[in-house]
């Protein structure tokens, strides 16, 4: 089948240029002027003054676990105590044969100090086990503390926090490891739901121009199912339509001896046209506003540089061997000593691996051009560079000055030559690339976002690392194709027809505008996957 896209402009590896595109069989078979393209029998899809992009690649979310979250109590459109609290209450009378009351998406900037309290939800009948929305932290009641056996004598395991009152009582708050004390004893979904939560996560994904992903944690992480075994079924039958790689966990209680699991993860993936499992996640430290963040000197207020989730002094020994094998490392770096650390451990490794660090929200400035030197793709989450609660209220007096104005460094990075790819770690944040755009380009929240009516929302924050949208519509497409090494990306001759077509051409808007593009249609492979009624 033929289909030419006329009627708008159309965003090529050579900016805004073309008119008009043909695909043929799948495959993008010419790029040019309308009239030219014209010739032949063909379908026509009418742009309708909308702009014709590659379709875009997520290069850090977990749509699997997205997936779970959004059929179970999901927090992640509502904000504040009064309304989280009226939306479990409706979601444990709805569901009254559940053991457990589990969900998340709860935002730390709700609540003082950012903490809620096991007292806030005491009148539930039934354990309750609540993820954080950066899932970092799990909300739990005194009934999934008592399951648990988790007392003031209950020791933190080593990679985590068990929030605790000023008589050591344990207030309901598990931080990083220390999640999985509660976390492994709430139900385990059954290989259908993780098959429907794939399902739904795609669906979801589709509809806002999402053709391709890399999951960023493939194993079992704070209670987490390790979604391996569902990806590989999906791909096998056919049902999974995206492109995807899956990072693999690495498991910071372990070291080298891990990496023959990795090799044999990695090989039950291969001959997959839709799936490869050719990455690694090492998560080298936690975030800010619990102090898990890796920071060079102490945090302002409470003191302590953070957590090194995995020694440094064994870090780059990992790393050489990882790389070696012709593995893809992808960091999770929050703090500045975490960026460092991982820059470190891939001094000497081949750029031909596509390594990158995501996240990045502090870098020592001196570490900003290393980036570019070592061939390490910085691996963007936009949507967090905003003045928002939890940066104003928690973050930034966390951290102080000069720390907090090295936050999000877009502009220094691309000054710096730094290949850049980019991401939205949904659930953590909105899956939405064209929200991220904005901020990107503007530093404010978009108009649609939950915290678009804090009063220093408008205000751009760190104005001076503001991209510009080309450049940041590459990093969601080019970019974060080639980490995935995948054949989309770009429009141009004799790469699959994963397309997007938006109802107005953002380039024609003004800045702050950016927010209101949607997606009209989506193809994958020249195959509607996506319409908008």
């Amino acid at each position: 089948m033929n289909i030419l896209f006329r009627g708008g402009r159309v965003f090529t590896p050579d900016g805004v240029v073309a008119e008009a595109v043909l695909m043929r069989g799948g495959v993008i078979a010419a790029v040019g002027p309308e009239g030219e393209l014209a010739r032949g029998p063909h379908e026509t899809v009418d742009l309708d003054g909308g702009l014709l992009v590659p379709g875009f690649t997520d290069a850090h979310m977990h749509p699997i676990q997205a997936g779970l979250e959004r059929a179970k109590c999901d927090l992640s459109e509502d904000f504040g105590l009064d309304a989280y609290k009226e939306k479990i209450a409706d979601y444990a009378a709805k569901n009254p044969e559940k053991e457990w009351i589990d969900g998340g998406g709860w935002d730390m900037s709700a609540f003082p100090g950012g903490l809620p309290h096991r007292d806030h939800l005491g009148f539930l009948d039934r354990p309750a086990y609540l993820i954080q929305r950066d899932h970092h932290a799990a909300w739990v009641n005194t009934r999934a503390l008592e399951r648990a056996g988790i007392t003031r004598d209950t020791p933190d395991p080593a990679d985590g926090r068990i929030e605790r009152d000023a008589n050591g009582e344990p207030t309901g708050v598990l931080h990083e490891g220390a999640m999985d004390l509660v976390g492994l004893l709430t139900p385990r979904p059954t290989a259908q739901d993780l098959q429907d939560a794939l399902a739904d996560a795609e669906r979801h994904l589709f509809s806002l121009g999402v053709t391709g992903w890399q999951d960023a944690i493939v194993g079992s992480y704070a209670g987490s199912d390790d979604p391996l075994p569902t990806y590989l079924a999906a791909a096998r039958s056919g049902r999974l339509r995206a492109r995807v790689v899956g990072a693999l966990w690495w498991d910071r209680t372990r070291g080298l001896e891990q990496i023959e699991d990795l090799v044999a993860r990695r090989a039950s993936a291969e001959g997959l046209e839709r799936f490869r499992a050719t990455s690694v996640k090492i998560m080298q430290d936690g975030i800010t506003e619990n102090f898990t963040a890796a920071t060079l000197e102490p945090y302002c207020l409470c003191g302590g540089t953070g957590l090194s989730y995995v020694d440094p002094a064994k870090l780059k020994e990992y790393v050489a061997e990882l790389d070696r094998l012709g593995f893809q490392v992808h960091f999770h770096a929050i703090g500045e000593r975490a960026v460092r650390e991982a820059l470190d451990s891939l001094e000497g490794t081949d750029p031909a691996n596509r390594h990158h660090i995501a996240h990045l929200q502090i870098i020592e400035p001196s570490d900003v051009p290393r980036f570019a030197a070592l061939g390490v793709t910085a691996n963007l989450q936009p949507l967090w560079a905003t003045h928002h609660a939890q940066m104003d209220e928690l973050t930034l007096p966390y951290l102080g000055e000069p720390r907090s104005s090295w936050q999000y460094p877009f502009a220094d990075l691309v000054a710096c030559g730094t290949r850049l790819c980019a991401g939205s770690d949904w659930p953590v944040s909105d899956a939405d690339p064209l929200q991220g755009m904005h901020v990107a380009v503007n530093r404010t929240e978009p108009g649609g976002s939950v915290h678009a009516g804090y009063p220093t929302a408008q205000t751009p924050f760190l104005p001076e690392q503001r991209i510009d949208l080309a450049t940041v519509m590459t990093a969601y497409t080019e970019g974060s194709a080639w980490i995935n090494r995948s054949p989309a990306g770009r429009i141009e001759p004799g790469r699959p027809a994963d397309l997007v077509v938006l109802d107005r051409d953002p380039f024609e808007l003004p800045p702050g505008d950016i927010w209101t593009t949607r997606v009209r249609m989506t193809f994958v492979d020249g195959e509607a996957v996506y319409e908008r009624a």
